[in-house]
Order: C-alpha cells, then structure tokens, then sequence
C-alpha cells in the first residue's frame, strides 16, 4: 500500500484535489491527508462543500463520500508535528500539493517549515523523495517562475493545473480528470480516467 501526503491549500481548483483523493482511496493507497484553513473557505466557495474541523470527522466525512474504497484516509492539523508526515524517519511514498498556491509553493521553496503542509514538502525534498506541487494561477509573475525554478532544482515536479484537449473533454470533469490523470501517472498509480496518447479505442 502506498502512503501519500496530499496537500490541498487555498489556491482556486479545489475540484482537482478532491478528485485525486478519491483516485487515491479507490486505488488502494494509505492517504495522509492535511488541508489548510483556506482550503476550506475555497472548498466551499467553489464545491458548496463545508467540511468538518475535526480531523477525524474529516477522514469520515470522505470516507462516505468516497463510500466503498479500498484505501485508509487519516487527516492532520497544520500544526500536528507528531504526524508522520513531520519526520524523515517516516516520510511517505510520495507527496502532493494540490491545489498549490503561490504562498505554499514560496514558503517550501525557502524552507519556510512553520505549518504541517510545508514541513512536509521539506522533508520529502531532504528525504529525495517525489514531491508533485499543482499550481493552479495566471499568469506567473517573475516570484512565481523564479520559486518554481528553485524547487525543480532541488528535485520538486511542478505540475501546473494546465489541461490539454487532445482527448476532447465534454465536461468540466473531464478537464479535471486530465490533471489528475498526470498526477497519478507520475506516482506509478494505474487508473481509467483517459487513454495514454496513441492508444486505441
């Protein structure tokens, strides 16, 4: 079983990171899950989706939604330093942040560990292992490119919510799942949601 940390911060794109976790617990993976204040606020605003402040009504509140998975979901607290996401002796098989904003995507890229969700991404860059960060803005001022640059080179994937429409997407979920689709493919998780370029009928 897989253990991945997903992030999801405040940026707008909220039905991104959603969808992944739902991939995730269907495909079987032990997910940490960790959500910042304006994720919420985004969550509403966007899905008409109030979720639960405790953590653990949080994991069932998904859990139902996302009723007959194969996966285990545990949600912490920004400031849960006794997670095992906070450590380097239990860092997680990949992580993501998803919806990425442009303060979180600073913050790690300066080492700025003062929450669970950067401290997180710290250790999975010190560890060396994946660390996906989705970015969801428009345009990159010149902070944004120059953050970005410092986290591929220290071995981050930016992959930014930029949807392409080769596979002629007929609704929104659609768009949606092309990302989420790059995502899972770049943590080795096998899925259904479109056909690989070149693929047959």
């Amino acid at each position: 079983m897989k253990r991945i940390t997903l992030a999801l911060t405040g940026a707008s794109g909220m039905a991104y990171g959603l969808r992944l976790l739902e991939c995730l617990l269907h495909a079987g993976c032990q997910v940490d899950l960790l959500i910042s204040q304006a994720a919420r606020i985004v969550a509403q605003h966007e899905l008409d989706l109030r979720l639960p402040t405790g953590n653990g009504e949080v994991a069932a509140f998904f859990d139902r939604r996302f009723a007959g998975h194969h996966g285990h979901l545990t949600a912490y607290g920004k400031e849960e330093w006794f997670a095992p996401a906070a450590s380097g002796s239990n860092p997680a098989t990949a992580m993501v942040v998803c919806p990425c904003t442009m303060g979180t995507l600073a913050a790690i890229a300066h080492g700025l560990a003062d929450n669970l969700i950067a401290r997180a991404a710290d250790v999975m860059l010190k560890e060396k292992r994946p660390l996906l960060l989705v970015p969801r803005e428009t345009p990159f001022s010149l902070i944004h490119l120059r953050n970005m640059t410092a986290l591929a080179e220290a071995g981050a994937t930016i992959l930014a919510a930029n949807p392409g429409f080769y596979h002629r997407p007929e609704s929104v979920a659609q768009v949606v799942d092309f990302i989420v689709a790059r995502i899972l493919d770049h943590l080795g998780i096998a899925h259904e949601l479109m056909r690989p370029w070149g693929a047959h009928e």
